[in-house]
């Protein structure tokens, strides 16, 4: 299913999915101007095609024991081996996702930590491809979902 195939009700049910999975089918009805039974017939349309791939959980990290979140980047000598970077991050509890980019850095680590001696990524670097690392503290987030929050308009929790 291409974007062309959505129409503005598919992405209207989609953005009130992306801040409450958790909505009834009522809700999103009476948001969308459809009935529930027409709002689920959407959704399983969107889940089928693929286009709602899975559903989540937004975890607070600060109440989880993990409120330091930082970005390092890292860099490799020769081409990255993608699975390899994969596979150790798997393995480190801290890493929330990596992005590999073209360019400089080959690779961003997305860490959420409980304090700052948990940022060193020295399982990374002992694979001897690693030829320099950056971390980034973040000390302020902004998200679509926190600014819709702040403006007052309807995120439900």
């Amino acid at each position: 299913m291409g974007t062309e195939e959505l129409d503005p009700i598919d992405h209207q049910i989609i953005e009130l999915l992306s801040q409450n999975a958790r909505r009834t089918m009522a809700d999103i009805g009476e948001q969308v101007s459809l009935s529930a039974s027409a709002v689920t017939r959407r959704i399983e349309r969107l889940e089928r095609t693929g286009v709602i791939a899975g559903y989540t959980v937004v975890v607070d990290h600060r109440k989880a024991g993990r409120p330091i979140q930082a970005f390092t980047e890292v860099r490799f000598a020769g081409t990255a081996d993608l699975q390899e970077i994969k596979e150790t991050a798997m393995q480190l509890a801290e890493v929330q996702a990596v992005f590999t980019t073209a360019g400089d850095p080959d690779a961003l680590v997305w860490l959420q930590v409980p304090d700052v001696e948990r940022l060193g990524i020295e399982q990374l670097r002992r694979r001897g491809r690693v030829t320099g690392t950056k971390t980034l503290i973040v000390l302020d987030t902004w998200s679509r979902h926190r600014a819709l929050e702040a403006n007052g308009l309807p995120v439900q929790q």
